[in-house]
């Protein structure tokens, strides 16, 4: 999958381009892009992807949300038991197999998780206030789409990418 430089566009660009992207890998780390207000920074970026994995998808066992994240079954396990223990997760029983544990994000859980959504909402909103409506959609989108491209290539060379699809 290697590619000529000469073929994709200018080498000035493409290395403004990664400069830039290493730059927000930086500071988007630093920030966490956690928000504004009490909420900033108080979840982790682990925490936070699985939270909305389980609002967007609905109630699955570890396995199914290993599979749909891209991770390791025991990464799930070691992530969400802090949840658990923290009561944003539920724990229960797959009600065709009793053996089988089902996760499941807790009114609490979808209470915290609305509650840092929309701290990340606003930041979103400060950091964008003097852009056009126009510029965010555009931005929005070469952003999913340089994150499928990620997603892709990783794919590609076997290691999974699941977190960087939509929804995570």
């Amino acid at each position: 999958m290697s590619m000529d430089m000469t073929s994709v566009g200018d080498t000035g660009l493409l290395d403004t381009l990664q400069h830039e992207v290493a730059l927000f890998a930086r500071r988007a780390e630093q920030t966490r892009l956690g928000g504004v207000g009490q909420v900033r920074n108080s979840m982790d970026r682990a925490a936070y992807l699985l939270l909305n994995r389980l609002d967007n998808e609905g109630p699955m066992g570890v396995k199914a949300l290993a599979a749909s994240m891209g991770i390791d079954s025991s990464t799930v396990t070691r992530q969400v038991a802090p949840l658990v223990d923290t009561g944003l997760v539920k724990r229960t029983s797959h009600p065709e197999d009793g053996r089988a544990v089902v996760l499941q994000l807790s009114p609490r859980g979808q209470a915290r998780l609305e509650e840092v959504r929309s701290s990340r909402r606003q930041l979103m909103a400060e950091l964008t206030h003097d852009w056009t409506p126009e510029e965010r959609e555009s931005f929005c989108t070469l952003l999913t789409r340089f994150n499928g491209a990620l997603s892709a290539r990783m794919s590609v060379q076997g290691v999974p990418a699941a977190e960087t699809q939509q929804g995570s």
